[in-house]
Protein backbone atom coordinates (compact mmCIF):
# COMPACT_ATOMS: atom_id res chain seq x y z
CA UNK A 1 0.00 0.00 0.00
CA UNK A 2 2.84 2.42 0.69
CA UNK A 3 4.07 1.94 -2.87
CA UNK A 4 0.73 3.24 -4.22
CA UNK A 5 1.13 6.40 -2.20
CA UNK A 6 4.58 7.25 -3.54
CA UNK A 7 4.74 10.38 -5.70
CA UNK A 8 1.37 10.65 -7.41
CA UNK A 9 0.74 6.93 -7.58
CA UNK A 10 -0.02 7.09 -11.31
CA UNK A 11 2.68 4.64 -12.38
CA UNK A 12 3.12 2.71 -9.19
CA UNK A 13 -0.52 1.83 -8.60
CA UNK A 14 -1.14 0.06 -11.89
CA UNK A 15 0.28 -3.34 -12.61
CA UNK A 16 -0.76 -3.04 -16.28
CA UNK A 17 1.28 0.08 -16.99
CA UNK A 18 3.98 -0.90 -19.43
CA UNK A 19 6.90 1.39 -20.24
CA UNK A 20 5.37 1.95 -23.70
CA UNK A 21 2.11 3.08 -22.11
CA UNK A 22 3.96 5.44 -19.80
CA UNK A 23 5.89 6.90 -22.74
CA UNK A 24 2.71 7.32 -24.82
CA UNK A 25 0.99 9.08 -21.93
CA UNK A 26 3.94 11.43 -21.46
CA UNK A 27 3.96 12.18 -25.20
CA UNK A 28 0.28 13.12 -25.05
CA UNK A 29 0.98 15.46 -22.15
CA UNK A 30 3.89 16.99 -24.07
CA UNK A 31 1.65 17.48 -27.13
CA UNK A 32 -0.87 19.36 -24.98
CA UNK A 33 1.83 21.70 -23.73
CA UNK A 34 2.96 22.33 -27.31
CA UNK A 35 -0.53 23.69 -28.00
CA UNK A 36 0.35 26.57 -25.69
CA UNK A 37 2.78 27.83 -28.30
CA UNK A 38 2.74 31.08 -30.22
CA UNK A 39 -0.26 31.82 -32.43
CA UNK A 40 -0.11 30.95 -36.11
CA UNK A 41 -0.19 33.56 -38.87
CA UNK A 42 -3.86 32.73 -39.46
CA UNK A 43 -4.66 33.32 -35.78
CA UNK A 44 -2.80 36.64 -35.78
CA UNK A 45 -4.82 37.69 -38.83
CA UNK A 46 -7.98 36.69 -36.99
CA UNK A 47 -6.97 38.91 -34.07
CA UNK A 48 -6.31 41.78 -36.46
CA UNK A 49 -9.75 41.22 -38.02
CA UNK A 50 -11.24 41.24 -34.52
CA UNK A 51 -9.81 44.74 -34.08
CA UNK A 52 -10.70 46.10 -37.53
CA UNK A 53 -14.20 44.69 -38.14
CA UNK A 54 -15.92 46.67 -35.34
CA UNK A 55 -14.38 49.87 -36.73
CA UNK A 56 -15.60 49.00 -40.21
CA UNK A 57 -19.06 48.25 -38.82
CA UNK A 58 -19.22 51.61 -37.02
CA UNK A 59 -18.12 53.46 -40.17
CA UNK A 60 -20.73 51.76 -42.34
CA UNK A 61 -23.52 52.49 -39.83
CA UNK A 62 -22.41 56.12 -39.58
CA UNK A 63 -22.35 56.46 -43.38
CA UNK A 64 -25.82 54.89 -43.64
CA UNK A 65 -27.17 57.47 -41.19
CA UNK A 66 -25.43 60.31 -43.01
CA UNK A 67 -26.89 59.11 -46.31
CA UNK A 68 -30.40 59.05 -44.83
CA UNK A 69 -30.05 62.66 -43.67
CA UNK A 70 -28.55 63.94 -46.91
CA UNK A 71 -30.45 65.65 -49.71
CA UNK A 72 -28.99 63.47 -52.44
CA UNK A 73 -31.33 61.99 -55.02
CA UNK A 74 -30.05 58.45 -54.41
CA UNK A 75 -29.86 58.75 -50.64
CA UNK A 76 -32.13 55.74 -50.11
CA UNK A 77 -29.88 53.59 -52.31
CA UNK A 78 -26.75 54.75 -50.49
CA UNK A 79 -28.34 54.20 -47.11
CA UNK A 80 -29.59 50.70 -47.92
CA UNK A 81 -26.26 49.71 -49.46
CA UNK A 82 -24.41 50.90 -46.35
CA UNK A 83 -26.85 48.97 -44.15
CA UNK A 84 -26.31 45.77 -46.15
CA UNK A 85 -22.57 46.35 -45.90
CA UNK A 86 -22.87 46.76 -42.12
CA UNK A 87 -24.94 43.59 -41.88
CA UNK A 88 -22.31 41.60 -43.79
CA UNK A 89 -19.55 42.97 -41.58
CA UNK A 90 -21.59 42.14 -38.45
CA UNK A 91 -22.12 38.57 -39.70
CA UNK A 92 -18.39 38.12 -40.29
CA UNK A 93 -17.61 39.61 -36.89
CA UNK A 94 -19.99 37.17 -35.18
CA UNK A 95 -18.36 34.22 -36.97
CA UNK A 96 -14.92 35.52 -36.04
CA UNK A 97 -15.83 35.91 -32.36
CA UNK A 98 -17.15 32.36 -32.28
CA UNK A 99 -14.00 31.04 -33.95
CA UNK A 100 -11.72 32.93 -31.53
CA UNK A 101 -13.68 31.57 -28.60
CA UNK A 102 -13.34 28.01 -29.92
CA UNK A 103 -9.58 28.47 -30.31
CA UNK A 104 -9.35 29.98 -26.80
CA UNK A 105 -8.03 33.35 -28.03
CA UNK A 106 -8.85 36.62 -26.27
CA UNK A 107 -7.87 40.15 -27.35
CA UNK A 108 -7.89 43.23 -25.09
CA UNK A 109 -7.22 46.87 -25.86
CA UNK A 110 -4.35 47.80 -23.63
CA UNK A 111 -3.22 51.33 -24.38
CA UNK A 112 -4.11 54.12 -26.78
CA UNK A 113 -2.29 57.21 -27.95
CA UNK A 114 -2.63 59.58 -30.89
CA UNK A 115 -0.35 57.42 -33.09
CA UNK A 116 -1.23 53.82 -32.27
CA UNK A 117 -3.29 51.37 -30.26
CA UNK A 118 -1.72 48.50 -28.37
CA UNK A 119 -3.59 45.23 -27.87
CA UNK A 120 -2.81 42.36 -25.53
CA UNK A 121 -3.83 38.85 -26.47
CA UNK A 122 -3.98 35.48 -24.79
CA UNK A 123 -3.78 32.56 -27.18
CA UNK A 124 -3.98 29.15 -25.50
CA UNK A 125 -2.24 30.45 -22.37
CA UNK A 126 0.42 32.27 -24.43
CA UNK A 127 0.37 36.01 -23.75
CA UNK A 128 1.81 38.75 -25.91
CA UNK A 129 0.82 42.04 -27.49
CA UNK A 130 0.69 43.76 -30.86
CA UNK A 131 0.41 47.38 -31.90
CA UNK A 132 -1.54 48.86 -34.79
CA UNK A 133 -0.82 52.39 -35.93
CA UNK A 134 -3.73 54.63 -36.76
CA UNK A 135 -2.41 55.25 -40.28
CA UNK A 136 -2.26 51.50 -40.96
CA UNK A 137 -5.72 51.10 -39.47
CA UNK A 138 -7.20 53.80 -41.75
CA UNK A 139 -5.59 52.32 -44.85
CA UNK A 140 -6.55 48.75 -43.99
CA UNK A 141 -10.17 49.69 -43.15
CA UNK A 142 -10.45 51.52 -46.46
CA UNK A 143 -9.12 48.54 -48.42
CA UNK A 144 -11.33 46.06 -46.59
CA UNK A 145 -14.49 48.13 -47.00
CA UNK A 146 -13.61 48.25 -50.70
CA UNK A 147 -13.49 44.43 -50.74
CA UNK A 148 -16.89 44.22 -49.05
CA UNK A 149 -18.32 46.67 -51.61
CA UNK A 150 -16.84 44.60 -54.44
CA UNK A 151 -18.48 41.52 -52.93
CA UNK A 152 -21.86 43.27 -52.79
CA UNK A 153 -21.56 44.44 -56.38
CA UNK A 154 -20.60 40.92 -57.48
CA UNK A 155 -23.68 39.54 -55.69
CA UNK A 156 -25.89 42.15 -57.34
CA UNK A 157 -24.56 41.31 -60.77
CA UNK A 158 -25.01 37.61 -60.02
CA UNK A 159 -28.64 38.16 -58.98
CA UNK A 160 -29.27 40.38 -62.02
CA UNK A 161 -27.89 37.76 -64.39
CA UNK A 162 -30.02 35.01 -62.87
CA UNK A 163 -33.15 37.14 -63.25
CA UNK A 164 -32.27 37.98 -66.85
CA UNK A 165 -31.73 34.30 -67.68
CA UNK A 166 -35.18 33.40 -66.35
CA UNK A 167 -36.95 35.99 -68.58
Amino acid sequence: MSKKLEKNGLWESSRMMLPQHKEAFQNRLRDKTIQHSRPTTEEINMMKDYVLLPIMYAISIKKAQEAERSHETLRLLYSKAAQVLAKNIQTDLSKLKRCLMEKNIRVFEEEKDHQSIRYRYICREYEDHFTITRDYMRAEVSVRIGRYVDGLVTKLYGVGRTDQQQV
